[in-house]
């Protein structure tokens, strides 16, 4: 088997591709079984019980992850043709899905080339759950998602600059009103963030609140401008995805008599 024909299969493959389909399904039947096995294995009980079950599956789904990103590596010179197979290989492992795929075999492998503490070992099994990103190379609703994100990330990003701005602001301005009657609450601007996150949001858990009129009269203000300013981003993304949408219906049409590709 020729490495284009490997990459044709590894690829997101259309229907008429039966090999190519396979893989997909495989790979996406272990993605969710890893997830799930994840979830599972937070249940003392049944960790305890079926351990070594556990750990047989995770050894054969780090098996078919490892081939996987082994023969994305081996054919990342045919993806980028116009480099060098080197810089290719560079290429394609700093790409955002070639790191997601690391990060889901590296938890596996670390432990057995350097000696961590049990405290750490914790901490790294929580990066098995970027298992679940892989979905989004075979799944057209997240790679949706994906584009509407990157067409639209200089809206974003200024609407988060705004946010950012209001946070510090928010921040600064109810340290000054509430730290000489709340000292133990509000003792420095860094602290009072987390009050002016919750406020901005609208979510108030209330572990932290105003008791002097200035600073309750400040809270309201937040909270009012909070909900215009957090349905910024939800506005953006929604008009994105919605013009992503429409775009794949035209595509799908011909350009000549209008009418659906597939009819």
């Amino acid at each position: 088997m020729t490495r284009a024909r490997i990459l044709e299969i590894i690829e997101a493959s259309d229907s008429s591709d039966k090999v190519g389909k396979a893989f997909d399904y495989i790979i996406l039947t272990f993605v969710v079984l890893s997830v799930i096995s994840i979830m599972l294995e937070s249940y003392k009980g049944l960790y305890t019980t079926y351990h070594n079950y556990f750990r047989i599956f995770e050894t054969i789904s780090i098996t078919v992850f490892s081939i996987e990103y082994f023969l994305r590596i081996l054919t990342a010179d045919i993806r980028f043709k116009q480099l060098s197979k080197g810089k290719a290989i560079t290429k394609y492992i700093f790409t955002p899905m070639a790191l997601i795929d690391l990060l889901a075999i590296l938890p596996f492998y670390l432990p057995m080339i350097f000696p961590f503490d049990m405290r750490f070992l914790r901490i790294l099994r929580l990066t098995k759950i970027f298992r679940l990103f892989k979905l989004s190379r075979y799944t057209n609703a997240l790679n949706i998602i994906g584009k509407v994100i990157k067409n639209k990330k200089e809206e974003l990003i200024s609407t988060m600059f705004v946010m950012f701005l209001v946070i510090i602001i928010s921040a600064s301005l109810i340290y000054y009103l509430e730290n000489e009657m709340q000292p133990d609450l509000f003792p420095d601007i860094g602290a009072a963030i987390w009050w002016a996150i919750v406020t901005l949001t609208t979510v108030g858990y209330g572990d932290i609140y105003p008791v002097t009129n200035m600073g309750k009269v400040l809270a309201a203000i937040i909270s009012l401008a909070g909900i215009g300013i957090v349905a910024l981003p939800t506005g953006i993304i929604s008009s994105g995805f919605i013009e992503e949408v429409n775009n794949k219906k035209e595509k799908k049409c011909c350009p000549h008599c209008g009418k659906a590709l597939d009819e």
